[in-house]
This record gives structure tokens, sequence and C-alpha cells, in this order.
């Protein structure tokens, strides 16, 4: 049995996915979708103290070979 990776504020992000975001103590855990690249952000409120794990994987539309426009 292999644990969920835990993610904080200032990693980049390894997938696009749906992400359970867990802030320290001022708010329930919610979801939130990040996209491969960008660096997991700080809270506002309890800055680096959140954690990231993904959800689901997935990919943006913008992202996906079908809809990806050719250079002309």
């Amino acid at each position: 049995m292999s644990a969920e990776k835990i993610y904080r504020s200032g990693e980049q992000v390894p997938k696009t996915g749906l992400y359970s975001v867990s802030p320290y103590q001022h708010r329930m855990p919610h979801d939130g979708v990040l996209r491969h690249g960008e660096l997991f952000p700080a809270c506002n409120r309890c800055g680096e103290r959140v954690a990231f794990r993904l959800s689901a994987s997935t990919t943006t539309v913008s992202d996906d070979q079908d809809f990806v426009s050719n250079a002309a």
C-alpha cells in the first residue's frame, strides 16, 4: 500500500488535475484545478501551511491534441 503524495506550496505541479486543497485550520478541505508546471500556491491566510493531494488527473481542452491549432 502506497501513501498519497502530499504537495506543498512552492513545489511544481506535476500533473494537470483536480487537487484536494487543505488549508491549515481556517477552512475545510476543498477542490481546485491546477495545471502542470504551475507552482502550488501559498494561502493568503495560512501561508505555506497548506497541503495539496491529487484527486484526479486530467488535461485541459487547450492541451488536447484534437483542439490544438496547427501552425500553417
